[in-house]
């Protein structure tokens, strides 16, 4: 249990120090350590995207951790698919109310996994395995996760890596909402032509 809390208390400083590091692997660290996080959710995710933004600098940090954080997600997810047959009729039998929560994600597709993904305090984890034993096509959750997790990580790495800059420029933040809604829209058209 102590080393559960060792890792779950890194903060981004920590973990910078570790990238820089492992510096001469490259990009892997940047890619790596989001991934496992996907697989090891007491990880911080919040202080891993801060500190590859400012191990990497602002747009190779974003789509470091953007690979890493989908691998991840994608790697859950079909593990799930794979191997999470017997694990949903557990579920349905162990946790009764879930079965309205897995049903509103297949019915809804897009949307919630989109929604979810945006959101950086969401257990993704939950998200990724829920999606994977559900009937939910492996296209639609992809999509969802990509454009999700890409709105999330751009909204914590610009904050993080700046965060003086975005109080002292509000239309910076005004930028960051307009694309949400923006990627939302997209979402809404997507999941209709796949829910067809």
């Amino acid at each position: 249990m102590s080393w559960i809390n060792q890792i779950s208390n890194l903060s981004w400083e920590d973990i910078e120090a570790i990238l820089n590091r492992y510096e001469a692997l490259g990009p892997i660290p940047g890619i790596a350590a989001p991934l496992i996080e996907a697989f090891i959710p007491v990880l911080p995710l919040i202080a891993i995207l801060i500190a590859n933004v400012n191990a990497y600098g602002l747009w190779e940090g974003i789509l470091l951790s953007w690979c890493g954080v989908v691998a991840g997600a994608i790697s859950v997810f079909l593990l799930a698919r794979n191997f999470g047959g017997r694990f949903r009729g557990y579920i349905d039998r162990k946790f009764p109310q879930s079965r309205k929560f897995i049903g509103w994600v297949e019915k809804k597709g897009f949307t919630p996994i989109f929604v979810l993904s945006c959101f950086p305090f969401t257990p993704s984890v939950l998200v990724n395995v829920v999606s994977g034993i559900s009937k939910i096509p492996f296209h639609t959750f992809a999509t969802a996760t990509m454009l999700g997790k890409g709105v999330m990580i751009i909204l914590v790495s610009v904050a993080g890596h700046d965060l003086g800059s975005m109080l002292r420029q509000p239309w910076k933040l005004a930028l960051v909402a307009l694309v949400f809604v923006l990627l939302w829209l997209s979402g809404r058209k997507l999941e209709s032509r796949y829910m067809k």
